[in-house]
């Protein structure tokens, strides 16, 4: 059941509940969408921020010609669900996931990454015995230090392998994301962070070209440098995935001075349920806010969040602040949205105080 109903009050929703304000999350979605538009490239939202089948359906319904998803159960939701593009921007390993990918190739437009020659061999062995055609796309590490090859000869060796497998696959390009820019702080230094990725990539591409492969998409990018990739030049399309709830941890980000800023559209809604002279108990602990990025922040004036266990938060007022009292309903903003949403099964979309549409966190722990 879900913690509210439609129509209703948001002091009626039942709590720990995670809110969606309709208004500043429509705002986020347009302000994506319109300079990507503006700057020739593609959105690609990626569904792991929300797992949201009706949020990645608005995405597209705005413009987006498809989502990213990092699983391949995350991306089965999705494709069953309608979505008819999906770019699982990850790698895996096991016949039972290339299988998974191969079947639903046959009712989609499926694609993943690779960044080793057994992966290569596992999803073409898999698009074989399904008759699918997988898309592949080769992940550059452009200095993230986690998945992808870093240099153009081992893009080069991928690239060969995929071109000896086709039809069952084929190479739809590059992936290439400059993770941890997302949160410099400063936009030159974020700046810096991304052109020195990009004269790696550049680099790449030209190999791969000129031995003959084709690089048609380019894909990348996320909330914290999604109008970079938009500007450079090389990508096609960008992968957003925070721009449309945004959190804590990404506020910090200064935004560049010719970029509005995003808006808070996610919001943790917690019921007090103690108070005394030192502090006030809210009834949404460790099992609703992610804390990977940070506690979550008080939205009301003069309150902090102290600490945090399992179903308890604990929070302090600044001198002289006006105390809570039992039963009072605050909002906080969650430090890190993506594995926020994932604790919850259910996002309650409001616009002013009323609830004007519920989602099911649909791909919720869709992890495998």
């Amino acid at each position: 059941m879900p913690p509210a109903e439609l129509g209703g009050s948001v002091s009626s929703v039942d709590t720990p509940a995670l809110l969606v304000d309709l208004n500043a999350f429509e705002a986020n979605m347009a302000q994506v969408h319109r300079h990507a538009k503006d700057s020739g490239v593609a959105v690609r939202s990626h569904a792991k921020a929300h797992k949201s089948v009706d949020i990645a359906l608005m995405q597209i319904a705005a413009g987006a010609i498809g989502v990213c998803c990092q699983k391949a159960s995350e991306a089965q939701v999705f494709v069953q669900a309608g979505v008819k593009n999906v770019l699982i921007s990850n790698e895996i390993y096991g016949t039972s996931k290339a299988d998974r990918v191969a079947r639903l190739a046959k009712h989609a437009q499926v694609a993943i990454c690779v960044d080793a020659l057994v992966q290569v061999d596992q999803l073409a062995n898999a698009a074989s015995k399904h008759k699918a055609c997988i898309e592949i796309y080769i992940e550059i590490d452009l200095g993230h230090g986690r998945c992808g090859v870093t240099d153009g000869q081992s893009a080069l060796q991928l690239a060969r392998a995929i071109a000896s497998h086709s039809p069952q696959l084929k190479l739809a390009g590059l992936h290439a994301y400059r993770g941890s820019a997302q949160h410099v702080r400063d936009p030159s230094e974020r700046k810096n962070a991304f052109d020195q990725a990009l004269e790696k990539l550049k680099v790449i591409i030209s190999l791969l070209k000129s031995n003959g492969h084709t690089i048609i998409t380019v894909t990348g990018g996320g909330t914290g440098t999604y109008e970079l990739e938009a500007g450079s030049g090389v990508y096609t399309e960008v992968q957003p995935g925070s721009y449309v709830l945004m959190d804590a941890d990404y506020a910090l980000n200064k935004p560049d001075a010719n970029m509005p800023a995003l808006q808070h559209a996610l919001f943790g809604l917690c019921t007090v349920m103690s108070v005394c002279q030192t502090h006030a108990v809210l009834d949404g602990g460790l099992k609703a806010f992610a804390v990977d990025s940070g506690l979550p922040k008080m939205v009301l004036p003069g309150w902090t969040v102290k600490s945090m266990s399992d179903e308890h938060m604990v929070i302090t007022a600044a001198p002289g602040v006006e105390p809570l009292q039992i039963g009072d309903k605050v909002r906080l903003i969650p430090g890190h949205c993506d594995p926020t949403v994932n604790l919850h099964d259910w996002l309650i979309a409001t616009r002013g105080q009323v609830v004007e549409q519920i989602w099911p966190v649909s791909a919720r722990g869709a992890l495998f």
